[in-house]
């Protein structure tokens, strides 16, 4: 949000990611390790083969033997040992980024509807799974494959030079396909996020898409998107795996070719078998990296893709820093030339709106639609993404409270109410630890008391399974109950009597004068004029500013058709019938 005053922490994934630098310290030195003992079986063939067959002594071969079975045990202690280490880092990034991710998701999903928080832990998991998986391990690896080639040259000099030459045409054709493989896999993951998106927000309105029959238009632009992903997806698929082919031959080339190499210089005396045999291992040795990488090219090109986008997520929205931690609010709010945009549109919701509100008050913002009156409600909370100018609470600016402080003193009624998965008590409990008997002095306040003992389970009754059994208005009563919980000093109620009946709007108007008795300062949206005898002030909006401002009556008295005009619905159009011809 701009409303955030801590400084962005420059290349935050990366520094955290240096903070592993002892384990992956460990990981090079256990693999420095397994590779070095990985010349166990060229040293061994190279003992039977110009040793124990010559001299044809049972004590030796059984001596190398045994040596060669702990060297081997030791190897591959090593290389568990790595993998364990390679996991443990993993659990251990999950958790130094998943809480840090999570906030930064959630920040990014406030400042943009559009925003994907579940996208965000999809790509900490792909940076994690590379990480630990055999594509470092590869990377690790691939620094012993001189070393092998090293061997080759002391077996033979034509032996190093040709697996130098054969080494160097393989990491040529694995850099060109990488080249050629990195854009459609990028663009495959891109186009299937996208295609993701689109279904899911579709899917939240099923209900709609059922009544007025969409499903076929919204398939047929569900399957453009898909097929577009699907075809991306497959010509990445289709380059790599031409790669790691082409790859796949050049190794095999080169190990025959290697072996026949070895051969001809046995042939000419100029090499034992046993260095002809070891030859060819050390060759498959040498190349064997390479290939693991070019078999890996799309799994570190999505890795390479998430990192950059969890970089840029985390860059954009740094940890907040709070000042006032364990200061309760007053209530006292200040708006001081708010200017609220939104993306995409030129002309600014709100323009240059300032405002004093005093605790014990109950101010009414009224004004036709699209006057912004929703947003103002949101600029006032702080949860506007773009806005301008100073939003005060008790003189402080809003971004210099803890969200986590501030919340259990602030109470907030959107005009789309939004229940979460839980019992109705949790729901009012805002999912927090309080007494049951606050939970039911809150129900109580929001005439919903008796409509939760009629239920099956009482306050205990699942969301999911009262879903079905509560009205719109119950359902809007449940979020005003979670709104006024405990002693809020601030609470904005957007349209809270949308959804009631005349007995729901007076237990409004009772909820309403409570507050104000015990000092809340409250901002009230409503076209409704029966919940309006409980207000003190009144604020018209129009056109994202503020036409009139003070008390009840006199605004009112001066606009006498604002609150008809904006509450009346909209007159039908009248039917003319058509006469038959």
């Amino acid at each position: 949000m701009n409303t955030n005053a801590a400084s962005i922490t420059p290349r935050e994934l990366r520094a955290t990611l240096w903070s592993f630098r002892r384990e992956f310290l460990i990981v090079g030195l256990l693999s420095l390790l397994a590779n070095a003992l990985m010349l166990t079986p060229t040293l061994y063939m190279l003992q039977v083969f110009d040793r124990v067959m010559v001299s044809m002594n049972s004590l030796t071969l059984i001596a190398v033997s045994l040596l060669t079975l702990a060297l081997l045990g030791v190897m591959a202690v090593a290389e568990w040992m790595r993998s364990r280490a390679l996991v443990q880092a993993g659990l251990r990034l999950d958790a130094v980024l998943g809480k840090r991710v999570f906030h930064a998701s959630y920040a990014a999903h406030l400042d943009a509807a559009d925003a994907q928080p579940a996208r965000s832990f999809s790509d900490l998991i792909a940076v994690r799974q590379y990480l630990t998986g055999t594509g470092i391990i590869a990377l690790f690896d691939v620094p012993w494959s001189p070393v092998y080639i090293a061997a080759l040259f002391v077996l033979h000099p034509w032996l190093g030079v040709l697996a130098l030459v054969f080494t160097a045409v393989q990491a040529t054709l694995a850099w060109i396909g990488y080249q050629r493989a990195v854009t459609p896999t990028e663009q495959a993951g891109l186009s299937q996020q996208e295609a993701h998106a689109f279904l899911q927000n579709k899917l939240a309105n099923a209900q709609v898409i059922e009544a007025l029959g969409m499903q076929p238009a919204l398939l047929a632009r569900w399957r453009g998107h898909a097929r577009q992903a699907r075809d991306l997806h497959d010509e990445a698929v289709q380059r790599t795996h031409r790669a790691t082919a082409f790859s796949k031959f050049v190794r095999y080339s080169q190990q025959s070719l290697a072996l026949g190499a070895a051969a001809l210089l046995v042939i000419e005396g100029e090499l034992t078998i046993g260095g002809m045999i070891a030859a060819n291992v050390l060759t498959a040795r040498a190349l064997a990296p390479i290939d693991l990488l070019v078999s890996g090219w799309v799994g570190f090109s999505s890795a390479r893709l998430a990192f950059r986008r969890l970089e840029s997520l985390l860059e954009s929205h740094p940890p907040r820093h709070s000042q006032r931690d364990n200061v309760r609010p007053m209530g006292r709010l200040a708006l001081r030339d708010v200017t609220a945009l939104a993306p995409g549109r030129a002309d600014p919701i709100l323009k240059s709106v300032s405002l004093d509100l005093t605790p014990g008050t109950v101010t009414a913002v009224l004004g036709p639609s699209g006057a912004g009156k929703s947003t103002l409600a949101r600029a006032m909370l702080g949860i506007w993404p773009q806005v301008c100018g100073q939003v005060l609470l008790d003189g402080q600016p809003l971004q210099d409270w803890s969200r986590e402080a501030l919340g259990p003193h602030v109470g907030y009624l959107p005009q789309e109410v939004e229940l979460f998965e839980g019992t109705i008590a949790e729901n009012i409990a805002r999912f927090s630890k309080v007494e049951p008997a606050e939970v039911i002095r809150a129900a109580e306040a929001a005439g919903l008391h008796q409509a939760i003992l009629r239920l099956p389970r009482g306050y205990d009754t699942p969301m999911g399974e009262a879903g079905s059994q509560l009205s719109g208005g119950q359902r809007q009563r449940v979020a005003l109950a979670r709104a006024i919980l405990g002693e809020p000093r601030l609470v904005v109620l957007d349209e809270p009597n949308s959804h009631l009946d005349d007995a729901g709007e007076r237990a409004l108007v009772q909820c309403l004068r409570r507050l104000r008795e015990r000092g809340c300062t409250v901002v009230l949206i409503s076209h409704r004029p029966g919940v309006l005898q409980a207000c003190d002030r009144v604020v018209m909006l129009r056109d994202g500013r503020v036409v009139g401002d003070g008390p009840r009556e006199e605004v009112l008295r001066d606009r006498p058709g604002t609150l008809k005009a904006s509450s009346a619905p909209p007159r039908p159009t009248p039917i003319v019938p058509v006469p038959s011809p």
